[in-house]
């Protein structure tokens, strides 16, 4: 594997949470005591073996008193979406080559699922290489990813990603789903991250919008086939209890 300094991981830990009525970073919601962010860290660790940095914005204090000094930390001041989160961390980086994007809120990613996308991202050259997952259905437990945003493809190429408030009704029937990690060529993604626009339902700078950018430029997009177990992500309390029951 690259040398560590050609790697960066960031993971993002900004939110809110407001669905989950609680005034805690959504990040710090507990399973089986710990909180998710916690679990999200010790793979990243174990993957790479360097501090990630966390970008951190409501109740900051209480995200880095969790974590400690496990993790560096980055103040996103004013929560406008995954896209202007990481765009935070671009001076953080700037020796590194490649960056990885994680979603606090994903407890159940493994560290083998981290170096499974590094492998395919530097063996491919890829500009962006990022997990996807197909539940055979959006019932029972499987019923969160409804909300997860689908995968375009033409001709088994992906040309984007559709977050579900903005989907047409044909789109929202695709069943493969955005399961959240990234790996992006460094200096493709800090280029790119500046045009991305916050023309959509939730007037965000949504990360998402880079596949668009890459598949419209004809550059190279992988994917890593992950289980949907593996995509689990919490935003609601009703969430974070099929997350419970779900041994870790």
């Amino acid at each position: 594997m690259q040398n560590d300094r050609d790697i960066k991981i960031i993971i993002l830990a900004a939110g809110k949470g407001k669905r989950m009525q609680s005034d805690l970073p959504k990040v710090l919601a507990t399973i089986k005591g710990k909180s998710m962010i916690s679990y999200v860290l010790s793979s990243a660790l174990e993957a790479l073996g360097e501090k990630p940095i966390a970008i951190v914005g409501h109740r900051a204090e209480l995200v880095q008193s969790n974590l400690g000094n496990s993790c560096l930390y980055i103040l996103q001041k004013e929560q406008l979406g995954t896209g202007h989160a990481v765009s935070c961390a671009e001076k953080n980086c700037n020796k590194s080559e490649n960056i990885i994007v994680l979603s606090g809120d994903q407890p159940f990613i493994k560290a083998q699922t981290i170096k499974n996308l590094i492998e395919k991202h530097l063996e491919s050259g890829a500009k962006i290489t990022f997990t996807t997952a197909t539940p055979q259905d959006f019932l029972d437990w499987r019923k969160g990813f409804l909300g997860f945003g689908r995968i375009l493809r033409e001709n088994n190429r992906v040309t984007g990603i559709k977050e579900y408030k903005d989907a047409t009704e044909k789109e929202k029937e695709i069943k493969e789903i955005n399961a959240g990690c990234y790996i992006f060529n460094a200096k493709w993604l800090w280029k790119n991250l500046k045009k991305i626009k916050s023309e959509n339902a939730q007037n965000e700078y949504y990360l998402t919008d880079l596949l668009h950018i890459a598949s419209k430029e004809g550059e190279k997009i992988e994917t890593v086939r992950i289980e949907p177990q593996e995509a689990l992500g919490a935003n609601t309390k009703e969430e974070l209890e099929i997350l419970e029951n779900i041994s870790l």
